[in-house]
């Protein structure tokens, strides 16, 4: 397994960070960037040369990872070359937040195959219901099979986002890859770091990912007693207190972000499911609690005494960005510090993560606010 990176900006062009033969020999360029520059032809024509035998995947981001740094408007083109390893792609449209589910049954149905190991997806960030996304692919894999990846985003903006498969097309896209051998050794992690705070409140009336009431209140009205000033800047300005879910007996809260809010009936709509009945606090976090987080993950991913994997994919949530602000290189510099600086790194900051809670579990869940990391590697081949 071989991977090769390269960086676009609008000060420098494109600059080559790292080679090792793999440009011309990999079938997966994992392609993250700015919305507005990955709608450029030239910029993709110019992937396509330098990964010619390669499929592209990627989407629109806020914020994009390389290395130990994060950045904002650029692209990264990560080149991956396997040996061993066999991929297949898929992707489908959704006609509405209501076919999610059925799009996640579409994309899984077209990867069935004997040595399937792994699915990594992209998804539309806004018109996509992550949940049920994530449970339809599930319902149509075998059991030992896991699913990370992301939803794609476009800053703090929550106007569109994009994703694609080649070249970029249509909106309210998700892709999917499968991996099959039995010689890829894939980890996986997600960890937030956030802490509840007040009551826990019942969601008493809510729709999917549409919350109405809590505690019979308006949960708008909640965020804007919360929020005071800041309330004026809803959707963004909810990214820091996001909704803690206590469900599926877990010891951690799985965590939900607002994308949209609808003044007229004082809803909030969320990235994933918020089932009717189930308890729910506000959260929010500081600098240390969530750098603490991202080393958790990481440390998810490479036990003591491992080597560096090959490549690690990490997608962080665009919240986690808005609290570290200028210090948000450092999360990624602790993950490269439990994975080793040997591990070539991409990612992006997201409107969500799907991973399940950790190698133990094989269960993917809709994760906001984490950090979550796919790590990949390839084991030689036994004769």
């Amino acid at each position: 397994m071989k991977v090769a990176q390269r960086q676009w900006t609008a000060e420098n062009g494109w600059q080559l960070v790292s080679a090792n033969g793999a440009s011309h020999q990999a079938q997966l360029a994992l392609v993250f960037g700015a919305l507005d520059s990955l709608r450029c032809e030239q910029r993709m024509e110019e992937i396509h040369q330098f990964f010619p035998q390669a499929r592209l995947v990627g989407c629109s981001t806020a914020g994009e990872i390389l290395g130990n740094r994060v950045f904002d408007g650029s692209i990264t083109a990560t080149g991956v070359f396997f040996e061993h390893t066999k991929l297949q792609f898929t992707q489908t449209t959704v006609e509405g937040m209501e076919d999610s589910y059925n799009a996640g049954v579409r994309l899984a149905e077209a990867l069935r195959q004997d040595e399937l190991a792994h699915v990594f997806v992209l998804s539309d960030g806004l018109n996509v219901n992550g949940s049920a996304l994530t449970q339809g692919l599930q319902s149509k894999l075998a059991t030992d099979v896991a699913v990370t990846g992301g939803l794609a985003a476009h800053q703090e903006l929550f106007s569109e986002t994009l994703v694609f498969l080649d070249r970029p097309s249509g909106a309210n896209t998700i892709v999917a890859i499968g991996f099959y051998g039995k010689t890829l050794q894939i980890r996986y992690g997600s960890r937030g770091g956030w802490s509840s705070f007040g009551p826990d409140r019942v969601v008493t009336r809510s729709r999917a990912n549409v919350v109405y009431e809590m505690d019979g209140q308006p949960i708008l009205q909640l965020y804007k007693k919360y929020l005071g000033e800041q309330a004026d800047g809803l959707p963004a300005t909810g990214l820091q207190f996001p909704l803690g879910l206590a469900i599926h007996n877990c010891q951690d809260r799985l965590v939900r972000t607002i994308t949209a809010v609808n003044q007229d009936d004082n809803s909030v709509t969320f990235a994933g499911d918020v089932p009717e009945g189930c308890l729910a606090r506000l959260m929010r976090a500081n600098f240390e609690c969530l750098v603490d987080g991202a080393t958790d993950s990481a440390g998810q991913c490479r036990r003591d005494g491992e080597p560096a994997p090959t490549l690690a994919v990490l997608i962080s949530c665009v919240g986690r960005k808005r609290v570290l602000k200028q210090r948000v290189d450092e999360e990624v510099e602790s993950v490269r510090g439990v994975l080793g600086q040997d591990a070539a790194t991409t990612g992006f900051y997201s409107y969500g993560e799907i991973c399940p809670f950790g190698l133990d579990h094989k269960r993917a869940e809709l994760h906001n606010q984490t950090m979550t990391i796919t790590t990949f590697s390839e084991q030689s081949c036994q004769s």
